[in-house]
């Protein structure tokens, strides 16, 4: 809506989209066949609507620098179908394969939007502070990652590993250029950054595998997931939230308390990989740090996100 001036979805549309989000969560989790087609069903209508809603705003407003962005959401609908199709056949390889296309899409998504906020944010924060927007490094890493997504569903591992290879460079060759030293002081901006590392890193790591180096097997993606996409989503809702309900753009102890707990958590569980008599233990610890940064989170803004803007 910012982007466009448009908002994509509003009224009846908007709640549509709810009740195709609450159906499929509640249908995976009951026991029968039916339920599951007709969550299956309401997710991928759920994709389905949105990039439709995205691609409408972006065509009326002209915006042609995010033609792509209504095109990775069906993608990522896409690979979500394909994951939900080969869920009820217990081909295991064939699942786990989906599933990493599905989460290099997300990647990819994730890195758009990274690299068109990130440098912004700090640049607007940190006098004087100026970034480069890494607009060309953007267009290849966009490629890097969409060939990494058709090669792994076609099974050329190298090719997949030299095309995540590339994006993930490219990830940490953009970060380092934004001068990540200079917001070291500010919360808001440095949890950001360590999200936009967490997902490089987790590229490289499984361009390494892909290329058939002895990585742990659940390494790559809990990197990409956790040390990504956890850190940046709980950096991200934060911001929005002071930010969208006209308060200052600060962060107070409990803030950044849920930052240190959503990165103990990350510590947690990519320690619980290695097999040990710990590994257990590990793993109920970081679901409970996990828990604990997004509860701290709902506990201080749930009462304001229902109120009018401050």
């Amino acid at each position: 809506a910012n982007w466009t001036g448009i908002n994509p979805m509003s009224g009846k549309v908007l709640i549509l989209a709810c009740i195709l989000w609450a159906l499929a969560r509640i249908g995976f989790l009951l026991p029968y066949e039916a339920a599951f087609w007709v969550a299956a069903a309401s997710e991928l209508t759920f994709f389905l609507l949105g990039s439709v809603a995205m691609l409408r705003a972006v065509i009326k407003s002209k915006n042609s620098r995010n033609y792509a962005v209504p095109v990775l959401l069906a993608g990522l609908g896409a690979t979500d179908a394909l994951y939900l199709l080969t869920a009820r056949g217990g081909d295991y390889l064939l699942l786990m394969q989906r599933f990493n296309a599905g989460l290099l899409v997300m990647a990819l998504i994730a890195l758009l939007i990274g690299r068109r906020v990130i440098p912004f944010f700090a640049m607007r924060a940190i006098h004087g502070l100026t970034l480069p927007k890494h607009m060309e490094t953007g267009w290849v890493q966009l490629g890097a990652c969409a060939l990494a997504v058709a090669s792994l569903l076609a099974g050329t591992t190298l090719l997949t590993a030299a095309a995540l290879g590339l994006a993930g460079v490219l990830a940490l060759v953009q970060l380092f250029s934004w001068k990540p030293l200079a917001v070291r002081a500010n919360a808001l901006l440095w949890i950001l950054y360590v999200g936009y590392a967490g997902i490089g890193i987790g590229l490289l790591l499984a361009a390494l595998q892909y290329a058939g180096v002895e990585v742990p097997r659940v390494l790559p993606v809990h990197t990409i997931a956790m040390a990504g996409f956890s850190v940046l989503i709980i950096g991200m809702v934060t911001r929005t939230a002071l930010g969208h309900t006209g308060r200052a753009l600060a962060t107070d102890r409990t803030i950044r308390a849920s930052y240190w707990l959503m990165l103990i958590a990350v510590a947690l569980r990519l320690a619980s990989i290695a097999n040990t008599p710990a590994t257990t233990t590990l793993l109920y610890l970081a679901g409970a740090t996990w828990i604990a940064s997004l509860a701290l989170y709902l506990w201080q803004f749930t009462p304001i996100l229902i109120r009018p803007r401050h």
